[in-house]
């Protein structure tokens, strides 16, 4: 059996993706990778995903240059949901210039920001009008 063969696919023929700092253990995102990100993701040492929003291939950083470096995949145990345990070229993960998409905490009933802007998104990417969404 293909080792792809024993992941659970959607209806859409994707899984969900959880991108893990190699170092820190830290979830840093969450996205989508369809049968050819994941064989490309393998392949190339390096996070493929694939984007809802755009419909095609997304290789991690193609625009902000922080690219995840791949050093270990994992699948669980229902065979529905992959970890790629990463390390994470210029710290930043988030669109928004943070290290991590998870940096709002629920305190009293709102969510609070509690993980700063590492580098102003505009600076980021080429093209405010394209922003990178996951």
């Amino acid at each position: 059996m293909n080792w792809l063969d024993e992941v659970r696919w959607d209806a859409d023929g994707l899984v969900p993706a959880i991108a893990q700092d190699v170092q820190t253990g830290r979830v840093l995102m969450v996205a989508w990778m369809n049968r050819e990100a994941l064989t490309l993701t393998a392949q190339e040492g390096r996070a493929i995903y694939w984007s809802r929003s755009r419909a095609r291939l997304w290789r991690k950083g193609e625009d902000s240059g922080h690219v995840q470096k791949l050093h270990e995949l994992r699948l669980d145990c229902d065979g529905d949901v992959i970890i790629l345990q990463v390390e994470q070229i210029g710290g930043i993960a988030c669109h928004t210039g943070r290290e991590s998409c998870f940096y709002r905490r629920l305190v009293d009933g709102r969510w609070e920001t509690v993980d700063a802007v590492l580098k102003d998104p505009e600076a980021i990417y080429a093209s405010a009008a394209e922003s990178p969404a996951q």
